[in-house]
């Protein structure tokens, strides 16, 4: 028996009919995969349940695809994701040193999202901003040549906005 609990009536309608649009579609697995995690938030495994079952896909097929592109995430989501970069000249640059101030700041571990739903925070590879190492971003924004001083700031900044 599914589960429609985790994604209450009108989530389980709007996922209903992403599923009745795709369903017979090549392909149509991602899209409905896609339009799941706008609806829900993420792909957790209720969710992943509920699609196997919809539309006759096997649930490891549907496992698999959540966990193979990064565009999908097994938890919900912050408002904020946090992104620090974790390459070669953020790293030797210290940003280890501000990620474990991101850690203090956000009180979360990476990969995990704030009780309050205010942030996600992920550890991140290069991000393409070498020359302002170490780097962040938070939902795209990027902030460079940070110091372990810096984020308070910041995150307060986003928690006033929040």
């Amino acid at each position: 028996m599914t589960n429609t609990s985790v994604l209450g009536g009108t989530r389980a309608e709007e996922l209903d009919a992403a599923i009745a649009r795709w369903k017979d579609e090549k392909g149509g697995l991602l899209p409905i995969m896609q339009q799941a995690q706008d609806i829900c938030g993420c792909l957790n495994e209720d969710v992943q349940r509920y699609i196997s079952e919809k539309t006759g896909h096997p649930l490891t097929t549907v496992y698999g695809i959540a966990t193979f592109y990064s565009q999908f995430t097994l938890m919900p989501r912050g408002k904020y994701t946090v992104g620090m970069c974790m390459g070669t000249a953020c790293y030797v640059r210290g940003g280890a040193n501000v990620f474990t101030a991101l850690q203090k700041a956000t009180q979360v571990e990476p990969g995990q999202t704030t009780e309050d739903g205010l942030f996600t925070l992920e550890a991140m590879r290069c991000i393409g901003c070498c020359g302002l190492a170490p780097a962040m971003m938070v939902n795209g924004e990027v902030y460079g040549r940070l110091t372990p001083d810096d984020i308070p700031g910041i995150i307060e900044k986003y928690r006033k906005e929040g």
